[in-house]
């Protein structure tokens, strides 16, 4: 298959961003930099993007630790090129994804499972600099999952009453139809007050009174888990983090596992996720496993004796 194969699927890919997901100009911009390196690279190996072999992106993968880019630059062309072979792969036009079996480049540690505090911060800046209105509800919706430690369906389901006079906690109904009283911090405050100036850009025409803090202009009448985890893939790749890596549940998790590290106690953060069993909370546990050994060698009175 021949290099102008690969520039139309790519151009497919790009149209598909920019229609289907409303990705914003710079990330357009960014994907097609990204595709556009990867080819280069490919050429010098008699290859392209539509022809490669799992070696090929592999070795390309590799050639990003060793030119030396910045790590998060590395980390969004990989992410690039793997969310190029996901739509490849829908459309048919290949029958298998020369980037999945690729983890990380050969060199230096492998990704972590956990988005790390800095991350985080990257994730939110990249969310609140998409265009007007749809940057500002991102915003705000990363922050109430990372501040809270809210589940996608909990988040969607939130009803305007609830945050409408900018309260310090919230009541949220989760599985079972059980309520917990889950924390908002200064920054999602911020966040829930800025979107609400511009909430109304997302209602449905003639539904002024619809009820969801977080509207949408579909069938349902409120934002979908489905179209927030595209935005957020699109965040994650405008911040340089692999796609892959980022979901609600992700975010979710790297408030309890941050909590941890900071000495939270167990049983305060299983009454903040709401589960029913700790035994489902310490899986938390190992991702801060350091860190908390880190704390008791430090705090212990014992361990600050040796």
């Amino acid at each position: 298959m021949s290099g102008a194969n690969a520039q139309g699927w790519i151009e497919a890919f790009l149209e598909m961003m920019a229609v289907e997901r409303a990705a914003a100009r710079n990330t357009l911009t960014a994907y097609g930099k990204d595709l556009a390196d990867a080819q280069g690279f490919l050429a010098a190996r008699d290859s392209d993007l539509a022809v490669a072999a799992a070696e090929d992106i592999e070795a390309y993968f590799a050639a990003l630790a060793d030119r030396g880019l910045a790590a998060s630059t590395a980390a969004r062309r990989r992410a690039s090129v793997r969310q190029f072979y996901r739509f490849v792969l829908g459309e048919g036009w290949r029958k298998d994804d020369p980037s999945r079996r690729v983890d990380a480049p050969k060199k230096g540690r492998p990704l972590p499972k956990i988005l790390s505090r800095e991350e985080v911060d990257r994730l939110i800046s990249a969310a609140g600099a998409r265009d007007g209105a749809q940057g500002l509800r991102l915003a705000c919706m990363v922050e109430l999952i990372y501040a809270s430690g809210l589940r996608i369906s909990e988040l969607t389901a939130l009803p305007l009453a609830a945050l409408a006079r900018d309260p310090a906690y919230l009541i949220v109904k989760g599985k079972g139809g059980k309520e917990r009283l889950v924390p908002l911090n200064a920054p999602a405050r911020a966040a829930v007050k800025a979107y609400l100036e511009v909430r109304k850009a997302f209602l449905p025409k003639g539904d002024a009174a619809n009820p969801w803090l977080f509207p949408s202009r579909g069938k349902g009448g409120r934002l979908t888990p489905r179209r927030f985890a595209q935005q957020l893939d699109e965040a994650a790749a405008d911040a340089g983090i692999d796609p892959a890596r980022v979901s609600p549940h992700v975010l979710r998790h790297a408030f309890a596992t941050h909590l941890l590290e900071g000495g939270a106690d167990l049983r305060v953060v299983q009454t903040l996720l709401g589960h029913a069993d700790i035994a489902t909370t310490q899986v938390y546990t190992h991702l801060a496993g350091d860190r908390l050994r880190e704390v008791v060698a430090t705090k212990h009175p014992l361990g600050r004796k040796r």
